[in-house]
């Protein structure tokens, strides 16, 4: 079971590498515009068709999956830094701490989700700061709350209470003792936050909160896309959104194979 959960993890991560590699090539070739081949359904030579520029939409589609893997990567890693901080503190910092941070994570978890990370896009000025502001700044607290129950349980620990009583710092006890037992569940909270950080921007984009229309986003491809899925050119929404939603469940699979794999009890179920 271990190495079939390994070879679908290293699957995963091939073709998501390789979409955001491919995609990072052919981001110039994306934007090229020739009208002698404009809204040509999928064939051999344009297997995602083109659009009503004459636009590739393989490539455009492969350059958007490159830019929403790397926005996706860099919120991701964001967010569960701060997860990571805040779990650490609660345990570290006293009953003032752990009250804090539970009583921020509640409240950023009460309200709707796509209000604030729309609201905080906007006041970051949108484009890809915004985005990704926002989205670093609303997808930590599922992480928080469960890095701060395991860091609190890790506190009372034994080994914990004696590297106290040898007055040890409480920077040194977070570096020795917490960090390494927390770091399996922050490396799988990170990757299962990639498809939620992944869909969130193409959402916001698509709203018109997120990436600018120049940038060859799913999120402004599928927005584009939409006046034109009456006049019967499907291939301009339908393919994209199938490579997004394909991004979205390898990451799935990479998060669940990371968490089988630093799981004992999970690995051998």
């Amino acid at each position: 079971m271990r190495e079939k959960t390994l070879a679908l993890l290293l699957l995963s991560l091939g073709l998501l590498l390789g979409a955001a590699f491919l995609g990072a090539l052919w981001e110039e070739e994306a934007a090229v515009v020739d009208f002698t081949r404009k809204n040509l359904p999928p064939c051999r030579e344009f297997l995602f068709g083109t659009d009503w520029l004459g636009r590739d939409m393989l490539k455009r589609t492969a350059a958007g999956l490159s830019l929403s893997i790397r926005l996706g990567l860099l919120t991701a890693f964001a967010g569960a830094v701060i997860a990571l901080a805040l779990g650490m503190a609660a345990a570290l910092l006293g009953a003032w701490a752990d009250r804090l941070v539970a009583g921020l994570t509640d409240l950023i978890m009460g309200i709707p989700h796509m209000l604030l990370l729309i609201l905080i896009s906007y006041a970051a000025g949108k484009g890809a700061a915004g985005v990704a502001a926002g989205i670093a700044l609303t997808h930590w607290p599922p992480l928080a709350r469960l890095l701060r129950a395991e860091a609190a349980q890790i506190r009372t620990s034994p080994y914990v209470k004696i590297s106290e009583k040898l007055g040890k710092s409480p920077v040194w006890i977070a570096r020795e003792h917490l960090l390494p037992q927390l770091l399996p569940q922050f490396l799988t909270g990170l990757v299962m936050m990639f498809p939620h950080a992944i869909l969130h921007e193409a959402s916001v984009t698509f709203l018109g909160f997120g990436l600018p229309a120049e940038t060859p986003a799913i999120g402004v491809i599928l927005s584009e896309s939409m006046s034109y899925l009456m006049t019967g050119k499907w291939w301009l929404a339908v393919l994209p959104g199938i490579a997004l939603v394909v991004a979205v469940l390898l990451f799935e699979a990479l998060g669940q194979c990371l968490l089988r794999l630093t799981d004992p009890k999970g690995a051998h179920a």
